[in-house]
């Protein structure tokens, strides 16, 4: 059996604000997560995440192990978590080969007897079909290129009916439902592509779904317009949303559009919370991380919502906002573009260790989360490194 590793990337500029508190392996390219993605080749579980030591506590419901790179021996595969793997299993030879991907080395198939010890540029070529992902910016570019093929891969299954009352704009068979409660009413467009809805999902009537969408499990999807999304489990979701990610358990309860964004776990945006995806200028977006100008090649980018941030009501955010893990958005109603980690409000304050930890307190346990001992050492080791650099 062939065992998977996944090594992070080092740019943690190009992935922030994600690369401060979770594994990049752990955000979601298309439908699913870059890790299971990469399993999906394996076609078996990641062992460990070779990361970067400030992880080395992240604790998360199914998720490996992270720690500092070590060699390997085979049978295994080593993947870059910043490549998103289309999913499709390889013919693997006897002897190691790298990875490759459009002439770039995004991974390498140890045989056994092997071991891998870095980087191995000697070692033949295999072609492997995916998407290289050069920052978080780019899980809006991959949610272009894979939720369509990945939503459709869902008509192969057994779907329940389409509820009575909906109204469906295309081929009913593009409309999956897998258990899910879907009031009358709710509008499924699907001539562009396929709509899911997973299991213990609850759809309420004002809803309007634009393929291609995908819902995770135990979400709410309360009114609103839905366009070409991948929304992970147990969040809420009401108004306009276009273009965008959300990983897990995040929280858009209200009107206020978000286009083209990544919105990460335990967000939550205040009422009205808007976000711009286009310049003035129709240009491309540059994001401004710190000190650091990224070109992100692309016309089109909302806002990077790092894991735990939160904005008041009525929030206003630029074309290429990035917003650290932990922020606390308030007091002025245009947001700066770039806030860093654990920021309170705009006066250059910081959130306070066991404030930040009080409110994680009182949030999980409304998902049904525990806040274990792990996880608290986890999220106090993320607020201290964070802060910290």
């Amino acid at each position: 059996m062939t065992t998977l590793y996944l090594l992070e990337p080092s740019n943690t500029a190009a992935w922030y604000p994600f690369s401060d508190c979770r594994p990049i392996c752990e955000l979601r390219a298309g439908t699913w997560l870059i890790r299971e993605r990469w399993e999906a080749v394996v076609e078996g579980e990641t062992s460990a995440i070779f990361g970067a030591e400030h992880l080395h506590p992240f604790e998360e419901e199914g998720v490996p192990p992270v720690t500092l790179q070590e060699s390997v021996s085979g049978p295994a595969i080593v993947g870059r978590s910043d490549f998103a793997p289309a999913g499709v299993s390889l013919d693997l030879p006897k002897k190691p080969h790298r990875l490759v991907n459009d002439d770039t080395t995004v991974g390498w198939w140890i045989p056994e007897g092997i071991t891998w010890e870095g980087t191995h540029s000697d070692w033949p070529e295999i072609e492997i079909d995916g998407m290289t992902l050069h920052g978080a910016y780019d899980l809006v570019t991959a949610l272009e290129h894979l939720l369509q093929p990945d939503t459709a891969d869902f008509t192969k299954e057994a779907s329940d009916p389409v509820p009575q009352g909906s109204i469906i704009i295309g081929d009913p068979a593009d409309v999956v439902i897998l258990g899910a409660a879907v009031e009358p009413g709710t509008v499924f467009d699907v001539r562009r592509g396929v709509v899911v809805i997973e299991q213990h999902t609850h759809v309420q009537s004002g809803t309007r779904f634009e393929g291609p969408v995908y819902v995770g499990p135990g979400s709410e999807i309360l009114g609103g317009t839905i366009r070409a999304c991948s929304i992970g489990q147990r969040c809420k979701v009401h108004g306009e949303i276009s273009n965008s990610v959300l990983i897990g358990y995040a929280n858009k309860a209200h009107d206020g559009f978000v286009g083209h964004s990544v919105i990460g776990r335990w967000v939550n945006l205040g009422a009205g919370t808007t976000t711009s995806n286009l310049k003035n200028t129709y240009g491309a977006v540059r994001l401004k991380i710190d000190q650091t100008q990224i070109d992100t090649n692309r016309q089109l980018l909302g806002t990077l919502f790092g894991d735990h941030c939160k904005t008041a009501i009525g929030t206003m955010l630029s074309t290429g906002a990035a917003i650290g893990v932990g922020a606390n958005v308030f007091g002025n109603v245009a947001a700066a573009k770039y806030v860093p980690p654990f920021a309170w409000g705009d006066t250059g304050a910081t959130m306070e260790r066991e404030g930040f930890l009080k409110i994680a307190k009182r949030v999980l346990p409304r998902r049904q989360v525990e806040l274990t001992d792990g996880i608290q050492d986890m999220l106090l080791a993320l607020y201290d490194h964070a802060v910290a650099s």
